[in-house]
């Protein structure tokens, strides 16, 4: 098994999961309606925590509930937990091992609040601390980079979004995901040939925003884990505060930006770093206007509801990091410094 195989596994694992989980998710749901759950408080690190950033924005803008992010610091080195009364607490993590995201719901379950695992383990230590588990099905992932995971995550948390919202006409664009994802595939030996211009990048930013602010982040992170390149991720809007100092002629700008709510704010400000900033432009996205600002642009299938689109950028991003790993002569499959299972207190 190899990284290259798990990103094109992961048509495969989506549609599996949602046909062997969504009933669940519906029960679960349930549970969350009958306990009047105020807001949401969702622990996780690493790839995870940027799967929270997608709950952050999903379970806002289709379900309304507020999410905070923990600190599980708080939780463990300083014993010094904040109250949870009226929060639905949940996990996510694809190992379920790390102490850190435990202890929260360890504490969460002290103080009688709803808990929710959302990972690949479901007879982990995180799982066994949860009231319901979404197990993500996506098999033995061997690589250190997680992608497959990091999908499943997300995927599990846009069915609970589905399930809570009741609008089951949404199912149907869950699952379409699979086949989204493997039209955005097909554009692999594009890509490949892309990454040979990023041979000597050895910094850059990513920008998204709104439902893929998660997708800037990811995205980023695969770029240090596999190519050790400093790639900075910002949301466009907070890039427009300061950062955006840094650009001139030349400089490397990944961005993603499918039509949606924040079309418009991304496409500016890609023209402006074109025109103005002379910027080296690589863009993801399903409208023609943004692509032709880039000098390196990747296409999008189009007709992706805006809310679904970070699922399937996303593996385009990965197989972007994977191919300038391997044009930089990296091992994609042992990144230096790193392991699959981190725990952190």
């Amino acid at each position: 098994m190899s990284l290259r195989s798990e990103i094109f596994e992961q048509p495969a694992v989506l549609g599996n999961l949602v046909a062997d989980q969504m009933s669940l998710v519906e029960k679960i749901a349930q549970a969350i309606r009958r306990k009047d759950i105020s807001y949401i408080f969702l622990a996780a690190r690493g790839t995870s925590d940027n799967a929270g950033r997608y709950a952050n924005y999903l379970w806002g803008a289709i379900n309304r509930l507020p999410l905070a992010l923990a600190t599980p610091s708080l939780f463990t080195l300083y014993q010094t937990p904040p109250r949870l009364k009226g929060a639905m607490v949940v996990g996510v993590s694809q190992s379920g091992e790390s102490p850190d995201i435990v202890s929260v719901l360890a504490e969460a379950r002290r103080q009688d609040c709803l808990t929710l695992a959302i990972t690949n383990a479901p007879a982990s230590p995180l799982a066994s601390e949860a009231d319901y588990v979404i197990d993500i099905h996506c098999g033995v992932e061997s690589a250190v980079a997680a992608t497959k995971t990091y999908t499943g995550e997300m995927m599990a948390i846009a069915m609970l979004a589905v399930a809570l919202s009741s609008d089951h006409a949404r199912t149907l664009d869950l699952e379409a995901v699979p086949g989204w994802i493997t039209q955005a595939l097909a554009v692999e030996e594009r890509i490949l040939r892309l990454a040979e211009r990023y041979r000597y990048m050895d910094q850059c930013v990513v920008l998204g925003r709104g439902f893929n602010y998660c997708t800037a982040f990811e995205w980023s992170l695969k770029l240090k884990e596999l190519t050790y390149v400093v790639a900075d991720p910002y949301s466009s809007a907070d890039f427009l505060h300061g950062p955006i100092a840094m650009v001139d002629q030349g400089f490397p700008v990944m961005a993603v930006a499918p039509g949606g709510s924040v079309y418009q704010t991304m496409l500016e400000l890609l023209q402006r770093l074109r025109n103005q900033h002379a910027a080296e432009l690589l863009v993801i996205s399903d409208r023609d206007e943004a692509l032709q600002l880039a000098q390196s642009p990747i296409s999008l299938p189009s007709e992706i509801p805006e809310w679904l689109t970070p699922l399937v950028s996303i593996v385009q991003a990965q197989l972007f990091s994977y191919y300038l790993a391997l044009t930089k002569g990296y091992d994609t499959e042992k990144p230096r410094s790193i392991h699959k299972v981190t725990r952190t207190e």
